[in-house]
């Protein structure tokens, strides 16, 4: 782990996403002052960071904001849960249209992939029009846009490997004295399915390395 008090200014500024914070807290003081000149900018701000400390600064804010930094998401994901729990504990079950409705609710332009993708970690693929319970919807809505980077890249490292492997199932072409070739298979057992665990686990490992 690299030392708290040895990392360099530009680094620092860069890991906590201070310029980015700072960089928003005006952008919404002029956007305030323009509504309102006789708002302190010293008061305001304050507020913009003590509300950026209590995780409460993503409620209706755009999707660029909410996503570009740990912080952010994990603070929409907590308020996505705070505001519509009620669901859950009423046992109600919503397709991922209506989660997608939800959301929209908090960050209007909020896309639907990452939807889509949440609910591909819970249903196969030609089940995605069952129905969630809200926990679930949860739990894995919060790993996929939290953690969204990650899982692209392992989602990737993960295809290029299958794509690798050659499936014994496909068709070797044997040459002949005749002028059409002969397709037969030297290997008539069944491929595995996917990728072997260790193999993938290894080429993933480095990425871990990437984002800690």
């Amino acid at each position: 782990m690299e030392d708290r008090f040895g990392i360099s200014a530009e680094k620092y500024l860069a890991k906590h996403h201070v310029l980015v914070y700072l960089e928003d807290g005006i952008a919404q003081l002029l956007e305030h002052k323009e509504e309102n000149a006789k708002v302190n900018p010293v008061k305001f701000l304050s507020e913009y960071f003590n509300s950026l400390k209590n995780g409460n600064h993503t409620m209706f804010r755009e999707y660029s904001f909410i996503h570009s930094t740990p912080h952010n998401r994990a603070s929409f994901a907590r308020l996505f849960w705070k505001c519509f729990r009620q669901i859950g504990k009423k046992g109600d079950l919503l397709s991922i249209q209506e989660y997608h409705s939800l959301l929209s609710l908090l960050c209007p332009d909020f896309p639907f992939e990452p939807v889509q993708k949440t609910a591909k970690i819970i249903l196969l693929d030609d089940a995605l029009d069952c129905l969630i319970s809200f926990s679930d919807f949860v739990y894995a809505f919060q790993v996929q846009f939290y953690y969204e980077e990650f899982l692209d890249k392992c989602s990737d490292m993960y295809q290029s490997l299958l794509q690798s492997q050659r499936s014994p199932r496909d068709p070797v072409v044997v040459p002949t004295s005749g002028s059409d070739d002969t397709r037969i298979h030297l290997n008539n057992h069944h491929p595995a399915d996917g990728v072997d665990s260790m193999q993938f686990f290894r080429a993933m490992y480095p990425l871990c390395d990437d984002e800690l």
